[in-house]
């Protein structure tokens, strides 16, 4: 059975940190859900200000995608939507399009052309990877390391984190199976192209907590994005995961010594989804919003404080510079091919239909 987190209507108010808002306020504000960090400020320098100053809507931004199907699993139930817009991954976006959390958008009508007249379905392709879903960036997870905590040695292996005799310290790593469990398994032999198969098993998910299981006492669990940059920043860990554009940030932005290790990066999309019955006024500002927010320009914008690569075709020739380093931002996405030599691809399908029961073992194996 699908384990469906269930909230009181009391609960839900009290976990997205809202109140009942008036209708007047509602006409004149939208609440984003997003990740926070230098992700969520990319956002808003690149689609939020500009927005605001174009419309004197006002954005109110919430960080909390990391719980968004939860959440909106519990707000369906208590039939209080206090979100107008989430940003999650596509494999949540897939789930909460199964369950009808999240509106099919008709990805033509809503959205804006390329500048050449490209229709928007054509323009992001097949990042469109479900009906509910408009993506916005590709981007990866990643390891960085001290260079400065790592000794002679440096690591070029994702294994490397399993190593703890080469490279003794604490690790982070985030606090979900996705990632972990096939960094694990591949890290225990399994080849890359039968990771999904293995993990889709009973004996391959308990193989891969067996194998987490030698670092267990080292690893430091973070849920936001930020939470890496700064143990790194910090010195209280060696390595650990996080998203690339997290990474750039601490390493070019703040000037850390912190290293990126590329190896079996994993390549993930993130976009927007519309939460399911919405009012016919909170649903037509969504629609202008996202038009606006996920045009050429916004998108190819967006590049500009972060490096993630942006989702539609029509904005990549557009990625300059950074907006306030002046740095070429190109080198450092990873799309890049020098970033590039050795990925892995993360599977939508499998953990949109495998994510409830392994969340639950893994959850069950972090509280042992």
């Amino acid at each position: 059975m699908k384990f469906i987190t269930k909230l009181s209507a009391a609960m839900v108010l009290a976990a997205v940190g809202t109140t009942a808002a008036t209708a007047a306020d509602m006409a004149n504000e939208m609440t984003i859900v997003s990740w926070g960090g230098a992700y969520s400020t990319s956002q808003m320098k690149a689609y939020h200000e500009p927005y605001m100053e174009k419309t004197g809507i006002k954005v109110i931004n919430d960080e909390s995608s990391a719980e968004a199907v939860a959440k909106l699993r519990a707000m369906d139930e208590a039939g209080n939507v206090t979100w107008d817009l989430v940003d999650v991954v596509a494999a949540d976006a897939i789930r909460l399009c199964d369950e009808g959390l999240a509106m099919e958008i008709d990805h033509d009508e809503v959205l804006a052309k390329a500048p050449d007249g490209t229709p928007a379905s054509k323009d992001f392709g097949d990042l469109i990877v479900s009906q509910c879903f408009i993506p916005q960036i590709v981007y990866s997870t990643t390891f960085g390391y001290r260079t400065d905590l790592v000794g002679d040695k440096k690591p070029t292996s994702v294994c490397a984190v399993f190593d703890t005799k080469t490279w003794p310290g604490k690790r982070s790593l985030e606090k979900r199976p996705i990632n972990n469990m096939e960094w694990a398994l591949i890290c225990d032999g399994v080849a890359k192209d039968e990771v999904y198969d293995v993990l889709a098993t009973p004996e391959g998910q308990e193989r891969a907590l067996k194998k987490l299981d030698t670092i267990k006492d080292d690893v430091i669990w973070w849920s936001a994005g930020a939470d890496t940059p700064q143990l790194l920043a910090d010195g209280e860990i060696v390595m650990g995961s996080t998203y690339n554009g997290r990474l750039f940030s601490v390493i070019e932005e703040q000037k850390q010594p912190v290293a990126m290790l590329w190896d079996a990066q994993v390549f993930d999309l993130d976009g927007w989804i519309v939460p399911a019955g919405l009012s016919p006024e909170r649903k037509a500002r969504v629609m202008d919003y996202l038009k606006f927010a996920t045009d050429t320009q916004r998108l190819a914008d967006q590049a500009k404080y972060i490096s993630y690569g942006p989702a539609r075709k029509s904005s990549a020739p557009l990625v300059g510079k950074h907006a306030d380093l002046g740095i070429d931002m190109a080198p450092h996405m990873p799309t890049d091919p020098n970033n590039a030599k050795n990925t892995f691809l993360y599977n939508y399908e499998f953990w949109a239909d495998y994510r409830d029961d392994i969340d639950a073992k893994f959850q069950a194996w972090l509280a042992k």
